[in-house]
């Protein structure tokens, strides 16, 4: 058996930055390779891929087109459908000389759904076809998303009825395409995604500052501006406080926000964006030089970024409006706040409260290292692959 990991052409593999999906299909490949699987990931061709030593196959499209990484505009559409359409004559190729059992396993709707209209099914039914649904937006109730679901992911619910086996991160999804896509139960299985606890781990804080991270695309529904809002008396208080944040710029309008809030409560030296932060050790030391991670974020699919300063060594604010709901078992040492009261409870008794802080990050860090290493969550995969 082949397993075929394939890139989503968002950015190259091993990630350049911090893109979610990217970040699983490097550790998966990472964990087949150290046991020795066989296994292959598809890719866009990228000259300056970060140095790999995983099986990367290149799939060629024009190099305008690869330049545009992050840009979520028409131009970044028509690059993803020109390289889904490249990939798709790669897979059938590959498929067609194999003389084993192919299992593709796909992480991005434009991928799966032109490889579905491109390939004979006659040649498709010689391959196993998995494909994991990492958008957040399915994590919300129906009557929010039918709408969107209908006119932007489209092509993620032909993907989802197609799979031979889906892939889901949170018991919300499966409820939807269960009740809502008739899809039979029998095929979703839930695996929630993993952090590298080699790369994230305990070190020591080597800021003077007292540093509040958050790492994400810059956006509403990210709301660093309700992080900043809900640290702007701390940061009064205190000249050493920080509020740091890391991440692509999605909404232009929404950073300027942000910039006119921290200008207009003079607090701007307090304020740090520090842009796209390649995951692995550049952004593990953010992790490392803050007091706690902040997490005010709306809506997410899973949310990589909790398990990540977890393993890390800090603790987790969680704002109370965030819809997430799968870390059961990481519940009680999550800091969930729903207004200015709560939250500066939480900074007395559990962020500044020292002897607290340490039994929290032992107790996390255990967690994370039985449940949610890579080593971990890639023999599950494995078993259903």
């Amino acid at each position: 058996m082949k397993i075929i990991e394939v890139g989503t052409g968002y950015t190259s593999i091993p990630a350049k930055m911090g893109a979610a999906t990217e970040i699983v299909i490097e550790e998966l490949a990472k964990v087949f390779d150290k046991n020795n699987i066989n296994y292959e990931i598809f890719d866009i061709k990228d000259e300056n891929r970060q140095d790999t030593n995983l099986k990367i196959k290149e799939i060629y499209i024009p190099k305008f087109f690869r330049k545009k990484d992050v840009s979520l505009g028409l131009l970044h559409k028509l690059k993803r459908v020109i390289y889904s359409v490249k990939l798709a004559y790669a897979l059938k190729k590959e498929i067609k000389k194999s003389k084993e059992e192919i299992v593709i396993h796909f992480h991005n709707q434009y991928n799966m759904f032109f490889f579905s209209k491109l390939v004979p099914k006659k040649i498709k039914r010689k391959s196993k076809i998995c494909y994991t649904v990492h958008s957040y937006i399915w994590n919300a109730e129906w009557e929010k998303i039918e709408t969107s679901i209908k006119k932007r992911y489209f092509q993620e619910v032909d993907c989802v009825k197609k799979a031979d086996k889906v892939f889901v991160l949170n018991d919300k999804t499966k409820e939807h395409f269960i009740k809502q896509l008739k899809i039979n139960e029998g095929k979703i299985v839930k695996i929630k995604n993993g952090v590298n606890t080699e790369i994230y781990k305990p070190r020591m804080n080597e800021s003077e500052n007292i540093n509040f991270f958050q790492s994400g695309s810059v956006c509403e529904r990210k709301n660093q501006l309700t992080a900043i809002q809900t640290l702007k008396n701390l940061m009064k208080e205190n000249k050493k406080v920080r509020y740091i944040y890391a991440g692509g710029i999605i909404e232009e309008a929404y950073q300027e926000k942000i910039q006119q809030y921290v200008e207009k409560n003079n607090i701007e030296n307090q304020v740090e964006y520090v842009g796209e932060i390649a995951p692995g050790e550049n952004l593990a030391k953010y992790y490392n030089n803050s007091i706690a991670f902040i997490f005010p974020s709306v809506l997410e699919s899973f949310g990589l970024v909790i398990i990540e300063a977890m393993a890390s060594g800090i603790p987790v604010i969680m704002y109370g409006k965030t819809e997430i709901t799968e870390f059961e078992d990481l519940k009680d040492l999550i800091f969930v706040y729903k207004d200015q009261e709560s939250f500066e409870k939480i900074l007395r008794d559990k962020i500044f409260n020292e002897k607290e802080r340490e039994n929290i990050v032992k107790k996390a860090r255990k967690i994370i290292e039985e449940k949610y290493s890579w080593d971990v969550v890639a023999q599950k995969y494995l078993k259903e692959l």
